[in-house]
């Protein structure tokens, strides 16, 4: 291991891996220090019984022919390592609410007449809506690729209205309302706080086309890995950050777990912003910006139900299930021992090749950290009993939630496991094990990419926007502070070609 380098990254989740191929394909000497043994934060994935399950990246949008993250895989020559299987162009989503089935299409014409046969009288609310969705996310230069520099318009009231004011002004249909709003989970949407722009964003990338990962997402942090390598930077596994040095000025080494020093000219980090902070002893971080950080409410976490078939007995699902029990899709965080989940989303994964049938299924259901913070202090796989019969009952009862929905499935069902909050702590260092890190919120400001330390960067999903095409973008972002930025985007846009 050198103990110098020109960018020290610490975290190797996507946002640092992105940053990690950036910057070497550019020629800067990077090195990457992952306190865990594999690669990839989110786009983790773990194999029980020769069958692969994803753990945070399930599908992903904007894949079209030379769309927005069509282009950035191009760009991260992503596409020699990975295949992609297109969902259901006629309902990618299905939400499921008050007993009846609302689709999602692929395409914005599309989305539009599959909602208005449903809903036949909101034709142009609905409308209206998908051309607004648009709008915002074309006001983002990089979401749309337009070059950073033209003067292309960001309203301001995309991060001070909250999703449910913006859906409430575009249609007066209560049920049309929850039905705009059932993708909630996706970004961990919280009522009278989550921003337009963040569901705008999303919405708009997954009906522009979505597609799943054949083999798992795996594969993109393991192509991501490859050509950092190949453009001679490092990856250190095992290597986790305990501290970073400053002088007067600015950041100067990295302190590991193990001792050893690691200097270098700029530093990005990957890990949650609270996490990072306090790994910092430095006067350059004022008390009211380390306040503000370490305030920040958290997005909810969730627990996973991963769900092995019987060879050849489910038929494959080439769609996202998403279903709520009561009247709205809002306010799920709030449930009770008794009404415990009032919401899931249900979906297959996409095996190596193509099958008729499924290997595996996962559910995914929002669980809040206090219910297993007794736990907190234990080790993977040492919790204790009690915690195992916590994880059992909880499992049993959110997968009979998917057996009223699919008549006969768990009769289907070779084997399971579980995740908790404290399991994505773990393995992705996510404050509370927050599924999405920091909320967003139109009450608190966002975190951007530049600290208070002049040569430290932020990267991940805590900053810009969330999900896979977020975290890229960031990691553009912050690049662009050591790189030209004009250069870097006409790299980019040289992939069109």
């Amino acid at each position: 291991m050198q103990k110098k380098y020109e960018v020290a990254i610490i975290g190797s989740g996507l946002g640092g891996l992105v940053s990690g191929y950036i910057l070497s394909k550019n020629g800067y000497k990077v090195a990457i220090f992952e306190q865990g043994s594999q690669q990839g934060g989110c786009l983790q994935t773990f194999v029980r019984k020769g069958v692969k399950f994803e753990t945070g990246v399930h599908y992903i949008g904007s894949m079209g022919e030379g769309q927005t993250l069509d282009l950035f895989f191009k760009y991260l020559s992503l596409y020699k390592d990975i295949n992609l299987s297109p969902l259901e162009p006629s309902g990618f989503d299905v939400i499921s609410l008050r007993n009846e089935h609302y689709k999602y299409a692929t395409g914005y014409e599309n989305f539009v007449e599959a909602l208005a046969q449903k809903f036949p009288k909101e034709y142009k609310n609905i409308k209206n809506y998908a051309k607004q969705i648009r709008k915002i996310a074309l006001s983002s230069p990089y979401n749309s690729l337009h070059n950073p520099e033209e003067a292309f318009q960001f309203d301001a009231s995309y991060a001070t209205t909250t999703v449910n004011d913006f859906i409430s002004q575009a249609t007066s249909n209560e049920v049309l309302q929850n039905v705009l709003a059932g993708l909630v989970p996706l970004y961990a949407g919280i009522k009278d706080k989550t921003p337009l722009f963040v569901h705008a964003f999303i919405n708009d990338s997954n009906i522009s086309g979505a597609c799943r990962i054949m083999g798992g997402s795996d594969k993109i942090a393991e192509s991501l890995a490859h050509s950092i390598r190949s453009f001679g930077g490092d990856i250190f596994l095992h290597s986790k950050v305990c501290k970073i040095d400053c002088n007067s000025e600015k950041a100067t080494t990295l302190i590991l777990e193990n001792g050893t020093q690691i200097e270098a000219d700029y530093f990005l980090s990957n890990m949650h912003p609270q996490i990072t902070v306090d790994m910092i002893d430095s006067n350059l971080i004022r008390p009211m910006y380390r306040n503000r950080i370490m305030q920040m409410e958290q997005s909810d976490a969730y627990f996973t139900v991963y769900l092995k078939f019987k060879e050849n007995k489910v038929p494959y699902m080439n769609y996202n299930y998403y279903h709520y029990n009561g009247k709205e899709v809002w306010d799920c965080e709030k449930y009770t021992a008794e009404d415990w989940p009032r919401g899931f989303l249900y979906m297959h994964l996409c095996a190596e090749k193509p099958s008729r049938y499924a290997q595996t299924g996962e559910i995914i259901t929002i669980m809040r950290y206090d219910e297993v913070a007794q736990w907190a202090n234990t080790q993977v796989e040492k919790r204790g009993e009690a915690y195992k019969e916590f994880k059992k009952r909880k499992a049993e009862k959110l997968m009979a939630e998917v057996e009223r929905q699919f008549p006969g499935t768990l009769a289907q069902v070779e084997a399971y496991y579980t995740s908790t909050p404290l399991t994505y702590l773990n393995y992705t260092g996510t404050v509370n094990g927050a599924a999405y890190g920091v909320l967003r919120s139109v009450h608190t400001p966002r975190i951007v990419h530049r600290t208070r330390i002049p040569n430290l960067f932020f990267v991940g999903q805590n900053t810009n926007s969330h999900g896979i095409m977020g975290v890229i973008i960031g990691a553009i972002i912050a690049c662009s502070e050591l790189l030209d930025r004009d250069t870097l985007w006409q790299q980019i846009l040289q992939c069109k070609t």
